[in-house]
């Protein structure tokens, strides 16, 4: 009976990812596929682009990415290289279907009207005809104008699922985001680690069934490594005969968020996803929720956000 419900909703909301002959709930690779409130099925684990130097660079390691079983790519116009993961979609041979693509608005590209013409250039750079999970970049600015556009990008099939990022900037976003919208976020993503783990936030948003996705899932370069270096990680790795990373991906895995660890190596591209042939164990688990301690690696104020969130994109 749950299949054949899923089944339903795949073919309610558009191109279901990866629906073939495999169970409906795992990419081919095995990922698992998360449900958001709006019923659309989103696979778990992704590769983040932020950080690739360039479009061919961002190409390269998403079909290294793709190859290696990824079915979900997080960019943003921020990131300048939407072009090469539309690049290496298109070559990869994958169908598009079976490929989850999230992307963001920047605040410059807020406000009614602003925000469509925004979205279409964006669906151009990507070549594509829909972005599965579009979200606010940032909570500054008009984003409640944004979002009108954004809503009426859901009814016009030109976007799948709706989402906020960084909303954790202070209680007033939030609930103003919640208030204004009619299509209500389907995913918050915030910077989530086992030193960070936003417990406050995962109550805020349970109500709505706010799916939540991990950035920075392994600390990010400002923590010098200090997740992959902390002793009781490194003894559960071992015990495992798995690395550090892992282990943490491991682990958000099991509590129940998306994550969308970065890399250009192919080395780590493939490590990284090398986590669903085994289990933390319930006090393995445990331990990894006892390593909390609120500490973020990514601190800038809001009023530095606002100011960051003035910089102009190219197209």
């Amino acid at each position: 009976m749950k299949k054949v419900i899923a089944m339903f909703i795949c073919a309610a909301s558009m191109a279901c990812v990866s629906v073939s002959a495999q169970d409906i709930y795992h990419t081919a690779a095995g990922v698992p596929m998360v449900q958001l409130n709006n019923g659309i099925l989103m696979p778990q684990f992704g590769l983040g682009t932020f950080l690739q130097p360039s479009d061919e660079v961002c190409k390269q390691s998403c079909l290294t990415a793709l190859r290696a079983g990824y079915r979900h790519i997080d960019t943003a116009h921020a990131y300048n290289d939407e072009r090469g993961v539309g690049e290496a979609v298109k070559e990869s041979g994958i169908p598009r279907n079976e490929i989850w693509i999230t992307s963001k608005l920047w605040p410059t590209e807020y406000g009614e009207g602003t925000t469509m013409e925004a979205i279409d250039k964006m669906l151009a750079r990507l070549q594509t005809d829909y972005i599965d999970l579009l979200y606010v970049h940032q909570p500054v600015g008009d984003f409640v104008g944004a979002w009108h556009d954004m809503e009426k990008a859901v009814a016009m099939g030109k976007v799948r699922a709706l989402g906020i990022s960084n909303f954790d900037a202070n209680d007033e976003v939030f609930e103003k985001i919640m208030a204004e919208s009619r299509v209500k976020p389907a995913v918050l993503q915030i910077e989530c680690h086992p030193y960070a783990q936003r417990l406050a936030m995962r109550e805020k948003v349970k109500p709505y069934g706010i799916h939540i996705t991990c950035w920075f899932p392994l600390g990010g370069a400002m923590s010098n490594g200090a997740l992959l270096k902390d002793p009781t990680i490194m003894q559960i790795a071992e015990a495992h005969g798995k690395t550090p990373a892992q282990v943490i991906l491991r682990w958000h895995m099991q509590e129940g968020f998306s994550a969308i660890p970065g890399a250009s190596n192919p080395d780590y591209i493939e490590e990284n996803i090398a986590i669903f042939d085994f289990e933390l164990t319930d006090g393995e688990m445990e331990q990894m929720r006892a390593l909390d301690k609120e500490q973020r690696f990514f601190n800038a104020t809001y009023e530095q956000v606002e100011q960051m969130g003035k910089m102009p994109m190219r197209d």
